[in-house]
């Protein structure tokens, strides 16, 4: 099992998020890059967003026949080996650690690309924004975010292509617009880049303020990730055939 260590938990909280090195085995990572070009194909060829297999695709069409995949939402209903690594105890250890629950719904089970010259990014946000933090949709039942994401690479995760960045200090929802706009305080020059090597795992809460950039190097950079709520936080109802499923780690 891939139990945290106490100083992983520390920066988890302080910093926004913490890395376990080598969680998943070099064979266990060809399977999920084998999924995802999989994943990637058929997204060529719906070229659009769409429901398919049971997963949501978010893809846009840019000229001479190329495409930016935001996200694959619920992978895992379209590539079933992508659920299965989405229930894997070691990702489900390390979230009940940090949940201080050992029953968890699963809310993400998502696939992103974020392949070289696509400019896809993400402004600075807390996902506790797309948990609907403040609505009847979400409880803080456990009192600390109730929620854990984690991000498996299946890449080398450097400077250069596209890594996830954090913003240390947030400890509460914040309701940063859309536009990555922040509030007074943060500021984006301590910003610490989560690089990481492929098959390690990135765990991050819902207060975390993080965005990233385009990849401006020659190589993928392509993350899977999964999200867990703590039971009876979460009451809104998520795309993907499969999505919310309780999962209990004996």
């Amino acid at each position: 099992m891939s139990r945290l260590q106490p100083d992983q938990v520390k920066a988890f909280y302080d910093i926004g998020f913490t890395v376990q090195p080598d969680v998943f085995a070099a064979e266990e990572v060809a399977r999920m890059r084998e999924a995802f070009d999989r994943l990637e194909a058929t997204a060529r060829r719906i070229g659009s967003t769409a429901m398919h297999e049971g997963s949501q695709f978010v893809v846009d069409t840019l000229p001479e026949n190329r495409i930016k995949i935001h996200r694959i939402v619920w992978c895992g209903a379209a590539e079933p080996v992508l659920s299965g690594f989405g229930s894997d105890p070691r990702l489900l250890e390390m979230a009940a650690q940090l949940l201080g629950s050992r029953s968890m719904n699963q809310l993400i089970n998502q696939a992103h690309f974020k392949l070289p010259g696509d400019g896809v990014a993400f402004p600075w946000h807390q996902d506790s924004t797309h948990r609907r933090f403040g609505m009847a949709e979400w409880t803080d039942v456990n009192g600390r975010g109730s929620y854990v994401q984690t991000l498996t690479a299946l890449d080398d995760i450097g400077e250069d292509n596209g890594p996830l960045c954090f913003i240390p200090g947030a400890k509460d929802h914040l309701n940063i617009p859309p536009d990555g706009t922040l509030p007074p305080g943060l500021d984006p020059a301590t910003a610490v880049p989560a690089t990481m090597r492929a098959g390690s795992v990135l765990l991050f809460g819902p207060y975390s303020v993080h965005g990233s950039q385009p990849n401006t190097s020659t190589r993928p950079r392509r993350t899977f990730i999964n999200g867990y709520a703590y039971p009876g936080a979460n009451a809104r109802i998520y795309p993907g055939e499969g999505a919310g499923r309780l999962l209990q780690l004996g």
